[in-house]
């Protein structure tokens, strides 16, 4: 599995021929730059121009099944479960959605744009989480104290920090004890990577 982050809450992800798109940012959005490339699944979380850009995943052969709430479905062996959350981005009340996505034996957790704790039902749905995406940039969404609170809630093995400009990563970090943590540009991994890990922080610089 390739992680790439694409900048915000942006994400690709391939496992074999398989790409699914996290949050892409659309043409509309005036706070980040969208990145154009073909997905076999968009996951949004928020719908707001900054993670709404369905349209730019889907390109070349490739057209994007779009997954845009709360619910249960499968795509290509891909199992991904939705869980309703809410988020303030924008300074408006919005509906985000919380992905739970399994592929190659590995467990995934997309917080998109969360405001608030993790509700219990997907607490208790989500079990064993390999990597966690976590916004912590505040205004709007889970602040850094907030983030790494919500890491530690969870137990994931990885953490992967988004959603944040240079002030709040460096407050997260630190709330998290790992301060030291050098940036990468992407992250390569298979599931005997994740054995002994337990609440890494991994960050990845935005390639965008």
């Amino acid at each position: 599995m390739v992680i790439t982050h694409l900048g915000g809450e942006s994400f690709k992800v391939q496992f074999g021929d398989i790409t699914l798109a996290f949050n892409p940012v659309s043409k509309d959005s005036k706070k980040w730059k969208s990145s154009k490339f073909g997905a076999d699944v968009a996951l949004i979380s928020t719908n707001h121009a900054d993670m709404n850009g369905v349209d730019q995943v889907s390109f070349g052969d490739k057209r994007a099944f779009s997954i845009t709430g709360p619910g249960e479905y499968e795509v290509k062996d891909v199992f991904i479960k939705g869980f309703k959350s809410e988020s303030k981005y924008g300074d408006e009340d919005r509906i985000n959605t919380i992905y739970s996505v399994s592929l190659e034996n590995m467990n995934l957790c997309f917080l998109g744009a969360l405001s608030k704790d993790v509700p219990s039902e997907a607490v208790e749905s989500i079990d064993g989480i390999d990597i966690l995406f976590v916004p912590v940039g505040g205004n709007g969404v889970l602040s850094p104290s907030e983030a790494a609170k919500v890491a530690v809630k969870l137990g994931p093995k990885l953490v992967i920090p988004m959603h944040y400009d240079a002030a709040s990563l460096k407050s997260f970090l630190k709330e998290s004890g790992e301060e030291k943590v050098v940036p990468v540009d992407k992250l390569t991994l298979k599931k005997k990577d994740l054995e002994g890990k337990e609440g890494d922080v991994v960050v990845l610089e935005p390639v965008a």
